[in-house]
C-alpha cells in the first residue's frame, strides 16, 4: 500500500520528474532501438507515408513536410522507432494532464510523521515537487525503470513483428485483459487512432498546464474559478472607476 499511495502521488509532481525519467539511458526514444538494429529494409519517401496511422483529415491524409524530410531515406523501422517514442511520451503526458487536475478534483493524500503533515498538501505539481520524500521519489523512479525494461524486452524479442506501444495490455491471446475488450479489427484500428490523437493532444496541453503553473503558482482548477470570479467593484455600479471612488 505504502508503493501504490506515492505511486499515484505521482500525478501531482509529475513534470520536473517525468523530465528527469526523459534523460534515462533506459528510455528508447533516447537511444538506439533493437527495430533500428539493421539497416533498413525498404527506403521510405514522403508518397509511402500519406494514409500511416495518425495521419488523417488534419493532415490531408498526408504526411507533414518536417516529418517527410525527417523520415524520407530511412525505412519502416525507422517509422517503427519514432511511432514507439511518440505513444510512450503521448502516454506519459496523458498522466500528466491527469496529474494537474486530479488532485484539486479528489484532494491529496494525508501527510503523517515522517512525511510532515503538509508533504502532499501542495497541488501544484511543480511546487509539489520539492515537497514529496525522497523515498517516493525513488519508489516512482525504479517504477518507472521496470515498465521501460520491460517494454525493451518485448522489442528484442519480437524485432520488426513488435507493434510500436504494445505493452501486452488489452484483448489478444497471452494478454492481460482486465476490461474484456474484443474490438473487431476495424474498432481496433479506431482505438489506435484515438490514442494516438488523445497522446499528441497531452503532449500539448501538459506544456500550457506547466507553464502557467509555473507563472502563476496555482493549481488548474484554482486558475479558473479566479478567472471566473466577479470582483466586488464590478457588480457596483460605475465599475470602471477606480476601487475605493
Amino acid at each position: 500500500f505504502f508503493f501504490l499511495a506515492h505511486f499515484f502521488h505521482f500525478l501531482r509532481p509529475t513534470m520536473k520528474l517525468l523530465s528527469l525519467l526523459a534523460l534515462l539511458p533506459l528510455a528508447s526514444a533516447f537511444s538506439p532501438s533493437p527495430l533500428l538494429s539493421s539497416p533498413p529494409s525498404s527506403a521510405l519517401s514522403a508518397s509511402s507515408l500519406d494514409g500511416a496511422i495518425g495521419l488523417t483529415v488534419e493532415t490531408g491524409r498526408k504526411c507533414p513536410p518536417l516529418g517527410a524530410k525527417i523520415l524520407e531515406g530511412t525505412g519502416p523501422e525507422a517509422l517503427a522507432w519514432f511511432e514507439n517514442a511518440e505513444l510512450k511520451h503521448g502516454r506519459i503526458a496523458m498522466v500528466a494532464a491527469v496529474g494537474f487536475i486530479g488532485p484539486e478534483l479528489f484532494g491529496t493524500l494525508p501527510g503523517n510523521e515522517w512525511t510532515g503533515a503538509d508533504a502532499y498538501s501542495n497541488t501544484n505539481p511543480l511546487e509539489a515537487f520539492s515537497q514529496v520524500p525522497g523515498l517516493a521519489l525513488i519508489q516512482i523512479f525504479a517504477f518507472m525503470s521496470f515498465l521501460e525494461i520491460k517494454r525493451l524486452n518485448y522489442i528484442k524479442t519480437e524485432g520488426r513483428s513488435y507493434q510500436p506501444g504494445d505493452l501486452k495490455i488489452g484483448q489478444g491471446a497471452d494478454r492481460w485483459n482486465p476490461f474484456g475488450l474484443n474490438y473487431t479489427p476495424e474498432e481496433y484500428e479506431e482505438k489506435r487512432l484515438q490514442e494516438l490523437k488523445h497522446c499528441r493532444l497531452a503532449m500539448v496541453g501538459v506544456f500550457g498546464l506547466a507553464a502557467q503553473a509555473n507563472a502563476s503558482g496555482m493549481g488548474v482548477l484554482e486558475q479558473i474559478g479566479g478567472g471566473l470570479t466577479i470582483p466586488e467593484q464590478v457588480s457596483k455600479a460605475g465599475y470602471f472607476f477606480p476601487d475605493g471612488i
